[in-house]
């Protein structure tokens, strides 16, 4: 019974407000507008914030571990070519291929992955997460746009170098958790001001980016593609944990680090693949219809998880 609290007490909060953000757009106090400037809000000032100081702050060598970051960049990389390989065997049409592949491994890490580790492991918890994004960031990016250009490799693409620059270098995710990581290795003091001043801004991040994801929701997008959607989410919900907890226990990860990289691994389709998928002239409805299903279904894919996490003491 004990456990069982211990579950709903990190699950539950966390999309209790998932579900405060849905609401809210019956109230009129969030619409289509509204909604845009907040996610460009979070997407480019309070999540970037957040990364930089955790990651600045934390104990780079207590809380990195490069044999963690190797089990989950292997991981991706399986997801990756299994569910691409898989779209093409199934004769999928060239812009569903890369939708589909994306939706299978790319998690929303920043927006769930954070909140689920914080309310599960606190602050320690969060420093290795928080590092441990900063590298995957990229990392994600990379297959991202590999997935949902090699169906297209044909079609005349009108992507200049200015879009690889910014996917690449200028994404304020990898910049943020770039600089914390530089920042956090060379172990530089923190302003007192600074130090305060971040506190502030990101105490807003999680909470918002919460609200976004529910403001954000929406029925309709479930019923495109339904049957590929339910595929690619039983695949990033259910095989992308096993496959990445196999990897890590075989890389000698245990403890805290085994249940940071499932939770990341068992991430909902992160809401930018929507975005990423219409910049790409990829299968956007696709992507929404993943992105909502695995959303509403990851609160129990995380709760059996977590049951089973701390069943084994992790």
């Amino acid at each position: 019974m004990a456990l069982f609290l211990d579950i709903v007490l990190i699950v539950l909060p966390v999309f209790f407000i998932i579900g405060l953000g849905f609401s809210l757009k019956d109230t009129g106090l969030v619409d289509r507008s509204f909604l845009f400037q907040l996610n460009r809000l979070i997407y480019y000032v309070a999540l970037p914030a957040l990364l930089f100081y955790k990651i600045s702050t934390a104990n780079f060598s207590a809380s990195f571990n490069p044999a963690l970051l190797a089990g989950m960049i292997l991981s991706v990389v399986i997801v990756f070519g299994v569910s691409y390989l898989y779209s093409v065997f199934r004769k999928y049409p060239p812009a569903m291929r890369g939708a589909f592949s994306q939706g299978s491994f790319r998690g929303n890490m920043a927006y769930m992955g954070l909140p689920i580790v914080f309310n599960a492991y606190g602050e320690s918890g969060f420093a290795v997460a928080g590092i441990l994004l900063g590298f995957l960031v990229p990392v994600l990016n990379f297959f991202a746009v590999l997935a949902l250009l090699l169906p297209q490799q044909q079609r005349e693409q009108n992507i200049g170098s200015s879009f690889w620059a910014y996917q690449f270098v200028f994404n304020p995710l990898i910049v943020a958790s770039f600089v914390g990581v530089i920042w956090s290795f060379f172990n530089i003091p923190m302003p007192p001001v600074l130090d305060k001043a971040l506190s502030i801004l990101t105490g807003m991040s999680l909470p918002l980016a919460l609200i976004a994801i529910g403001a954000s929701f929406s029925p309709k997008a479930m019923q495109t593609e339904i049957g590929k959607a339910l595929l690619a989410t039983g695949i990033k919900l259910m095989w992308m944990p096993l496959l990445t907890a196999v990897i890590l226990l075989l890389f000698g990860i245990k403890g805290e680090e085994l249940a940071i990289g499932v939770i990341f691994a068992g991430t909902p389709t992160a809401t930018t693949a929507y975005i990423m998928a219409q910049q790409l002239k990829s299968d956007a409805e696709l992507s929404g219809s993943i992105i909502m299903l695995s959303t509403v279904l990851s609160i129990i894919s995380y709760s059996v998880a977590l049951y089973i996490l701390k069943s084994f003491g992790l």
